[in-house]
């Protein structure tokens, strides 16, 4: 099951939420995300468990729980929804394509 972590600490590291979740059972992947240009922390991340039940005791015990010093936001990740725009970016496609 892959978790949703909001909230995170910018001082985190994908090692201490590891450490945090695998209290609960075996992490499979922990990833913190990035801001592209600064590379400085967005402030959530998102982990993976292999077992849903205990990844569902995860979410149970550590939402809202403190944890360097923020209260963190646990839930089961929702899929990433397509906002309609395709790869191309803004300007892409054939609208401005010469013939």
């Amino acid at each position: 099951m892959n978790i949703y972590v909001g909230n995170v600490n910018y001082q985190a590291t994908e090692e201490m939420l590891r450490n945090l979740f695998e209290q609960y059972g075996e992490v499979t992947s922990v990833k913190i995300i990035t801001d592209k240009v600064s590379g400085r922390s967005k402030g959530f991340a998102f982990v993976e468990m292999a077992n849903d039940d205990e990844a569902k005791e995860a979410i149970e015990n550590l939402n809202g729980k403190e944890f360097s010093s923020r209260e963190l936001t646990v839930n089961e990740a929702r899929p990433k929804e397509s906002n309609g725009n395709s790869s191309r970016g803004k300007f892409g496609g054939n609208k401005f394509r010469r013939s």
